[in-house]
């Protein structure tokens, strides 16, 4: 029975099987900086979702630094020929790396999910180079809110702030009243945070994509930027002398346990609040930042798609990139974050207040043109500009001695460094 047909029947069997389709996991190395609570078990999610079409999700998680190790090590993976599937890379990194000739077409994942009518221009053409798309979004961080204590400022006797001028008056009755004005850290990033609202609530939107988004030398050093720095001078007498070993999240920390009246920080805050048990409108209130009520400073997460060669990468690419931008995990991954989701049409219902509130500004923003790329969270400009910028801001926070004058003339010098 076996004697003939053994070998030959073996023969065809194998032809067979090179004729068939090969239908195998494709590998999705993904290499991202979500290692805290919230973050990795978003990540978590979205490996599911991965996995559920039938690919290997490869983990490769990256602790520390805001993404500058992750960054490191994205460069070293590339110079020896070995770059990941996706990294979490954003801002003007993106058009960095699409000029490096190393990152991936998905025009045909974008065109599929209809991205172009789910993003604002402003968004999309930041995940784009050359006119291609080579990056998802997954989120959008608001920077420009004021978060505040209701029970100082009644306290206090003193009124929530909607301008700078308001704020002096505030701070005031505050400081008299034995509470902390102002809630601040230490690290430069956190100057550059409040002098980025300070400047946009003083000259506006236009002034800010004139002086922070296209670095224009006479906006820069002009009287604007000047009444900028002179805002932060009076800012910086109302926040207390022990600041400077402070971390953002104790800072915000004061202003949930009622020392401090108010902070200037982006709505990754709102988690120290969500983790407190405070309930927003009741415990704290998040305000547009004084004078920035109709513009949004943005800084929002992606992932670049690198370009390896064969049909697996590619559904490996569509298949991640299309899963960010779905509902599902638009929804998951911001109630984990305290982010909103950055494409339109997700259910909002499970979203706090003041979720609700910065979506509604997100998409009023995005039709009046003033959704602004925020400087001090490397949206606006190269990472070496940015790096400068800051340094002046925070040397000035930190020198009794330096004008206003001389801070806007030194941020001007400072944009021209690449």
């Amino acid at each position: 029975m076996h004697s003939t047909f053994t070998k030959a029947g073996c023969a065809a069997f194998v032809a067979l099987a090179l004729l068939a389709p090969q239908v195998h996991a494709a590998d999705v190395e993904v290499l991202h900086w979500w290692t805290s609570g919230g973050e990795a078990k978003s990540a978590t999610e979205l490996k599911k979702m991965v996995e559920s079409k039938g690919n290997k999700w490869k983990d490769v998680a990256v602790a520390g630094g805001g993404g500058d190790n992750a960054a490191t090590v994205i460069k070293s993976r590339i110079v020896s020929g070995n770059p990941p599937t996706a990294a979490q890379i954003k801002g003007p990194s993106i058009q960095e790396w699409g000029a490096e000739g190393v990152l991936a077409d998905i025009d045909d994942v974008a065109k599929a999910g209809n991205w172009d009518s789910l993003l604002p221009p402003v968004v999309a053409n930041i995940m784009k180079y050359k006119g291609h798309y080579v990056a998802v979004p997954v989120n959008v961080h608001r920077v420009n809110w004021m978060w505040a204590n209701p029970e100082v400022f009644k306290k206090a006797g003193a009124t929530i702030p909607t301008t700078w001028a308001e704020f002096a008056v505030a701070a005031e009755k505050i400081q008299k009243a034995g509470f902390i004005p102002v809630a601040h850290g230490g690290q430069p990033w956190q100057d550059f945070t409040t002098f980025e609202s300070i400047a946009l609530g003083v000259g506006g939107a236009d002034y800010y994509k004139k002086a922070f988004v296209q670095l224009d030398d006479a906006t820069l050093k002009g009287p604007t930027t000047v009444k900028a720095f002179e805002t932060l001078a009076v800012v910086r007498k109302y926040i207390d002398k022990d600041s400077a070993t402070r971390d953002w999240n104790l800072a915000t920390g004061m202003v949930i346990s009622g020392k401090a009246a108010m902070q200037f920080m982006g709505d990754w805050a709102k988690g120290e609040f969500t983790a407190a048990g405070k309930v927003p409108g009741k415990d704290y209130v998040c305000v547009a930042a004084p004078g920035t009520a109709n513009a949004f400073t943005f800084n929002i997460d992606s992932f670049v798609m690198f370009d390896k060669a064969g049909a697996d990468a590619k559904k490996a690419r569509g298949d991640f990139a299309s899963a960010v931008m779905s509902p599902e995990f638009q929804e998951v991954f911001n109630l984990n974050k305290g982010s909103i989701p950055v494409r339109s049409g997700v259910d909002l219902s499970k979203f706090d207040d003041c979720a609700k509130k910065s979506a509604a500004d997100f998409a009023a923003d995005a039709k009046a043109g003033t959704l602004l790329p925020t400087i001090a969270h490397k949206m606006a400009v190269p990472e070496s500009t940015q790096g400068a910028m800051q340094d002046v801001v925070t040397q000035f926070f930190h020198s009794s001695s330096m004008t206003p004058a001389e801070a806007a003339t030194k941020l001007a010098a400072a944009a021209k460094t690449k």
